[in-house]
């Protein structure tokens, strides 16, 4: 499975942008999708996903600002950001894997598939 992720910018805080993620290859229809980010400094860390096809889960710090798509035709997922903050400013990584349970959706380390990071400025 190959991930390209798309869709980065700058943007002042308040603004909106919206993250692609188009997946090739063997691509199971139950695949787990999910996007993680990571600031300078930090760690990589859990935005949200879409487990298994099914449901949709965020961390809190993007709950109600932030909704994952998907279009199954495409294979591909979409992050819609709203309401941006300074604080969202990271490279934000689409990842996949096939098999995931869903205690192990939040952990970067769960994952078999990444793509290649797109980076997000927010100004304040």
């Amino acid at each position: 499975v190959q991930l390209q992720a798309s869709g980065g910018g700058l943007v002042q805080a308040g603004g909106s942008l919206r993250l692609s993620c188009a997946a090739s290859g063997r691509v199971y229809s139950g695949v787990t999708m999910t996007w993680f980010r990571q600031a300078p400094g930090k760690e990589r860390e859990f935005v949200g996903g879409r487990f298994r096809n099914q449901n949709t889960y965020y961390a809190d710090s993007v709950k109600g600002r932030f909704t994952i798509s998907r279009d199954n035709s495409k294979n591909t997922m979409y992050l819609q950001m709203n309401s941006l903050e300074p604080e969202d400013t990271a490279v934000y990584y689409c990842a996949a894997d096939q098999r995931l349970i869903l205690s192990a959706m939040r952990s970067p380390q769960s994952y078999d598939y990444w793509g290649q990071g797109t980076l997000v400025t927010v100004s304040s």
